[in-house]
């Protein structure tokens, strides 16, 4: 007896041991969620503040230094990186434009979310479409998976839900100046129909100064931008009707959170056999970083508003007793208004010098060489320039000699790189954190619709040469204020921990994967997977 005791008493310990360290079953729910030039430097700056839905994520899993390791820091290429594993140069989002000399409309600017085959579309009135995303979201290879699975994404900006849902989403919608909207022919679900009825009403409402937290007054102070507009204490108060200040204020946010938990209602979303899918992409953050910038009393403002109405959708999740898994990330960080950053101990923050903006480039390299304009093309002085494709080869050799020898010349110019350096380089892999500029810049490149140079702002060089009012500053740099963003995860009864290491949003989707047990072909993406399990064990493993 004694023998076989003593056979079977180390089976059962390790029965009882396999027991302990055994995988949670799979959430019902991901909510998957962007908060729009989220940097973080702004998570940082703010944390100890946060007693809502922000406190409850950082008390998660915690990576303090997600990097949007490109360098086109911009909305389009930041979301599209979020699920889908993959950086610009291999999910074709290189930008929020680029430029195709091809099309057959006087606008040759393609907007990254735009059907341009479809009649009469420019880059600024088009039809909103997924055509220009190469990779499948991870929305996307979950229907694959499961086609039971639903997959509901919505944000403040077309962009946004577009690029997180990916094509075929049961639910798409975002913000179209007094409501929210979808794909051509798309039929409004009661749900959606009841929130936007319910906007109305807001909208004819007057609002109110939104009350000051005490932590906000040390950054209540008035600060005069170069032409004279003064930002920096702003409260969001707005006239009755007033949409375009509806959609620059906290606002909005709480308007896309009421959306998202309408349709998780209406929907069933998390209460079935499988794992559904809920994207949010919180836009105000960002509009309001460009109206204000982000070291104002109206962005704490809006992070105090951003916090409080986190907690109440987490308290709704709650309630229903889903068991869902929560990823919130950024798209990009953000710079301040050079002005304030003047103020406050950076002297040399600066605005772009307006010769460097494309077209005046152009204009000054074709008068020198006596050709016609324009012979360089481009959106900004941050990013993609082209060559004009009506010069012949000697021309062009003679624009780029000139565009290289003022860029390389000039003192807010970091680098410039050309398509051939950039191209010959392989995809760059290790610490984000440890890239250099050419590096960053070749994570963004994509022959076929990039430029023909990327060139490089030095830090602290804002890429508007002119504050207006909604516009005062930005982001788009190689920087870290502009790539560093924060990645949390949070699950009831996941274990926290923080990660200071530098990681990648690429790494979101295979994390989120493996969370189900979906299994994503290493060659088709660029991230990883990251363990989620503090201590021993590996949430990564395969099953």
């Amino acid at each position: 007896m004694f023998k076989l005791l003593s056979r079977v008493a180390p089976v059962l310990i390790l029965l009882s041991c396999v027991q302990a360290v055994a995988a949670p079953p799979r959430p019902t729910l991901i909510v998957a969620i962007s908060v729009d030039q989220f940097s973080g430097d702004l998570f940082n700056e703010y944390r100890a503040t946060f007693s809502g839905g922000l406190e409850r994520l950082s008390e998660g899993v915690v990576f303090t230094r997600g990097y949007q390791s490109h360098a086109a820091t911009e909305t389009c290429p930041g979301h599209a990186t979020l699920l889908t594993g993959a950086r610009p140069a291999r999910n074709g989002i290189i930008a929020n434009h680029w430029l195709d000399q091809g099309l057959a409309r006087d606008d040759k600017l393609v907007y990254c979310v735009e059907d341009e085959q479809a009649g009469g579309s420019s880059s600024r009135k088009y039809q909103v479409s997924t055509r220009h995303l190469r990779v499948p979201t991870l929305g996307m290879r979950m229907k694959a998976a499961t086609p039971a699975t639903r997959v509901v994404s919505v944000a403040g900006k077309d962009r946004a839900a577009v690029l997180l849902g990916g094509a075929g989403a049961d639910e798409t919608w975002w913000w179209a100046g007094t409501g929210f909207v979808s794909y051509p022919k798309a039929p409004m679900p009661a749900a959606v129909s009841a929130v936007n009825t319910a906007i109305g009403q807001q909208l004819g409402a007057a609002q109110a100064p939104l009350p000051l937290p005490a932590f906000c007054t040390a950054r209540d102070y008035a600060v005069t931008l170069r032409g004279g507009q003064q930002v920096g204490t702003g409260r969001f108060a707005r006239a009755a009707g007033d949409a375009k200040s509806y959609r620059v204020s906290p606002a909005l946010d709480a308007a896309s959170l009421q959306l998202a938990t309408a349709l998780l209602d209406a929907m069933a979303l998390g209460q079935g056999p499988h794992t559904d899918l809920l994207t949010i992409g919180l836009s105000a953050t960002d509009l309001i970083g460009h109206a204000y910038g982000t070291e104002g009393s109206e962005m704490c403002v809006q992070l105090a508003a951003l916090d409080a109405a986190l907690a109440a959708f987490f308290a709704h999740l709650d309630g229903r007793g889903i068991d869902y898994l929560v990823m919130l990330s950024a798209d990009h960080g953000g710079h301040d208004a050079p002005e304030r950053s003047a103020e406050n101990a950076i002297v040399d923050a600066a605005r772009v010098d307006p010769a460097l903006l494309p077209a005046a480039l152009s204009d000054t390299i074709a008068a020198r060489l006596k050709l016609p304009t324009p012979v360089l093309l481009g959106d900004g002085a941050n990013g993609d320039v082209y060559l004009a494709r009506t010069l012949d080869a000697a021309q062009a050799r003679a624009v780029s000699a000139a565009a290289l020898s003022t860029w390389r010349q000039h003192p807010q110019v970091a680098a410039v790189f050309t398509r051939e350096q950039l191209l010959a380089l392989p995809s760059p892999g290790g610490p984000p954190d440890q890239w250099n500029l050419e590096q960053e810049a070749r994570a963004s490149f994509d022959a076929e619709r990039s430029g023909d140079f990327v060139v490089l702002l030095k830090p602290r060089v804002t890429p508007i040469a002119a504050a207006a009012p909604g516009y005062i500053a930005t982001h788009g740099s190689p920087w870290d204020y502009d790539r560093r963003v924060p990645i949390l995860f949070w699950r009831n009864h996941l274990a926290g921990f923080e990660q200071p290491n530098a990681v990648e949003t690429v790494d979101i989707a295979p994390t989120l994967a493996a969370q189900i047990g979906l299994k994503i072909p290493a060659a088709e993406i660029d991230g990883r997977c990251l363990d989620l399990t503090r201590g021993e064990g590996d949430a990564c493993a395969s099953p």
